[in-house]
């Protein structure tokens, strides 16, 4: 027995364990990535992330456009603030066409959008696509169209001549001035929210719309208590989307008023572009676009900082 033992092979050693190799880690596995997101990456780089710092530099000069830039630290903020009137002016002008614009085109977008989901068919889809085709149309164009629409003697004030009626001065008066913008506006940009309000209301459960009609709730209850809570995601997409496309509101007041009659269209975008391309300060037009910039993010974040109030992500 002894011998048998002597004679028995030694006991192989165990092989010592290796460590797994987590997927994506190794360096074969990384390249393919940023070779995928390089171009686009590259081009946020290229244009956006570098004219963003550069203009905060800029904006701490006397930058003209043709000659030596001088530093002035804060001085074109300072002015801003409490030299320039005119910014002021383009502030509120530009609050109150946000607040116009973004009411009325979420709350008419709104109802077409129901409307278009309970006529269905192929009378919905001509329909969509008919509100839509402004959008994708030049909108230089369509603020020409409306300049000669609404003109002093133009087609909206005949016909109205013809009903007997004595039409306004859409374009030289304040008020009708910045109600003209707000309707142009609306026609040119409407379309889009109506889209993605319609996407929004054919993803809502049928069944539970259905059971409301049948537990004896009429159109507006099921809409305030049915729909709207469950569209809330939605419009509060179409809200931020919205006020952020007001307040870089640009082509409508340059070629439909040119900010008048006097600074009542003013908006601050058009403000900036005058003192960049037209007043030759290039530094005081970057400071304004940092404001812009401020102005827009604080009115977001305030806004999503609402949305717990009535914004509802239960389906």
């Amino acid at each position: 027995m002894t011998a048998a033992l002597d004679q028995a092979p030694a006991s192989v050693p165990a092989e010592p364990a290796r460590r797994p190799q987590r997927a994506g880690r190794g360096r074969p596995a990384r390249w393919p990535a940023i070779l995928y997101l390089g171009p686009g990456m590259l081009g946020f780089a290229v244009f956006i992330v570098v004219p963003l710092a550069a203009s905060l530099v800029i904006s701490a000069f006397d930058w003209p456009l043709l000659g030596s830039p001088k530093f002035v630290g804060l001085e074109n903020y300072r002015y801003m603030l409490a030299g320039d009137p005119a910014f002021w002016r383009s502030l509120l002008n530009t609050l109150i066409f946000a607040v116009l614009y973004t009411a009325v085109n979420l709350a008419v977008a709104l109802g077409l959008s129901y409307w278009l989901m309970n006529l269905g068919g192929r009378w919905a889809a001509f329909f969509r696509v008919l509100f839509f085709i402004p959008v994708v149309t030049p909108m230089i164009g369509n603020a020409l169209v409306f300049r000669l629409l609404l003109d002093d003697e133009g087609v909206v004030n005949g016909f109205l001549a013809h009903l007997g009626i004595s039409g306004p001065q859409w374009l030289n008066t304040p008020g009708w001035a910045m109600v003209s913008l707000v309707m142009m506006s609306l026609w040119q940009g409407m379309g889009y929210n109506i889209i993605v309000l319609g996407a929004g209301i054919a993803g809502i459960n049928p069944s539970v719309v259905e059971a409301s009609r049948i537990d004896g709730a009429g159109p507006v209850n099921r809409f305030f208590r049915v729909v709207f809570p469950m569209l809330s995601p939605t419009i509060f997409f179409c809200t931020i989307m919205t006020v952020i496309g007001a307040f870089k509101v640009f082509t409508q007041p340059y070629a439909l008023t040119e900010g008048g009659p006097g600074n009542a269209t003013s908006t601050l975008v058009l403000h900036l572009y005058r003192n960049g391309f037209s007043f030759d300060r290039l530094g005081y037009a970057s400071a304004l676009a940092w404001a812009l910039f401020v102005i827009v993010m604080l009115i977001t974040a305030v806004q999503f900082s609402q949305q717990k109030r009535w914004v509802s992500y239960d389906s």
